[in-house]
């Protein structure tokens, strides 16, 4: 007769308990790991810079050392990185300068056509012309600084100093529609003339520092466009 289990004890034998404790443990492992999956997973931040301060602390270095002098390993010791975290940013040192120069040359272009299409005459469009530089360079003072630094070392260089040469050409430009109207004197080149007005322009960037002086930009735009109004204007 076989023996019958005392009672208050299981009557499975002890491989089916191995086996039961096997199960639990698999159908607790796949249910945590169902839940895993379905998490929502943290995603994992970048440190450091993002593209628009890597470009503000480029143009600063290339102003402070020479866009020439300043290696990418100098760049990349400013800001703290590896080289590898400074091209996930931008391509290149060149593909900053790029971006700079366009940046500032973009600006001047602006200024000069919408003055061109809001104004009818050159007597208009010269003052708007002067005191939007002004705001530019005022505004945009790091990238302005570096345009007029670059010396065409390299195809990007030469290629802004073509854009600015042809801003220049078409300021000269209204500066002979203006002497033609008879509101700025005959007796000055216009592209003499063109050359005194942004040589005054251009060296703010010795001296304006935003934070430093109690001039505002619109104030010295005013106070540029006087100076060479009064300067220029028809006896």
């Amino acid at each position: 007769m076989a023996d019958r289990p005392e009672p208050g004890k299981s009557g499975a034998t002890p491989a089916a308990n191995r086996a039961g404790g096997r199960m639990k443990r698999m159908s607790t492992t796949a249910s945590s790991t169902t839940d895993d999956d379905t998490a929502p997973r943290a995603r994992r931040g970048r440190p450091g810079y993002d593209r628009t301060q890597v470009l503000e602390i480029a143009v600063a270095l290339f102003n402070e050392q020479g866009y020439d002098a300043t290696s990418v390993s100098a760049l990349a010791e400013r800001l703290g990185l590896s080289k590898a975290a400074l091209y996930h940013h931008f391509d290149s040192k060149e593909q900053i300068l790029e971006i700079a120069l366009d940046d500032a040359l973009g600006g001047l272009e602006s200024v000069l056509e919408r003055a061109l299409a809001e104004h009818a005459s050159a007597q208009d469009r010269l003052p708007a012309v002067i005191s939007g530089a002004v705001q530019v360079l005022t505004s945009r003072l790091p990238q302005v600084t570096l345009l007029l630094r670059v010396h065409g070392n390299s195809d990007i260089e030469r290629a802004a100093l073509e854009r600015r040469r042809v801003f220049d050409q078409r300021v000269a430009a209204l500066v002979g529609q203006a002497q033609r109207e008879g509101t700025v004197r005959h007796d000055i080149r216009p592209a003499v003339a063109t050359r005194l007005m942004f040589g005054m322009i251009n060296s703010i960037i010795e001296w304006y520092r935003p934070g430093h002086t109690s001039v505002t930009p619109d104030e010295l735009a005013a106070d540029v466009t006087r100076v060479v109004f009064d300067g220029l204007r028809a006896r």
